[in-house]
């Protein structure tokens, strides 16, 4: 059975979010470079690459025998754009309560 990997769930993790970050400082990298950047076992992160990459927010390109990862932009793009709407609505909740704090403010 072949279960489709989500891709918040893929997100919670600090360790995958980690990487992540890593491929947003170099463009690519293969999976020795990033292993080496954790105290984890390699084939801890392998797995993480793997999660990564089939939630579609890594690319794999073959260059000779390594596997170079790259962050995929254009998913990176539609989870932004999922969250735009929600990151707004909680400013405007914010900037409302502000408001109310400044009309009245706490009385010591």
């Amino acid at each position: 059975m072949n279960l489709r990997r989500d891709v918040f769930q893929a997100l919670a993790d600090p360790t995958r979010r980690a990487i992540l970050l890593l491929l947003v400082a170099s463009p690519a990298m293969t999976a020795g470079a990033i292993a080496s950047n954790f105290d984890t076992a390699r084939p801890t992160v392998s797995k993480h690459l793997q999660i990564l990459t089939a939630c579609e927010l890594l690319h794999q390109a073959q260059n000779g025998r390594e596997v170079h990862y790259h962050l995929n932009p254009q998913k990176m793009k539609e989870i932004g754009d999922f969250i735009e709407p929600f990151r707004k609505m909680w400013e405007d909740r914010f900037d409302k309560l502000e408001t109310i704090m400044k009309k009245y403010p706490s009385k010591k």
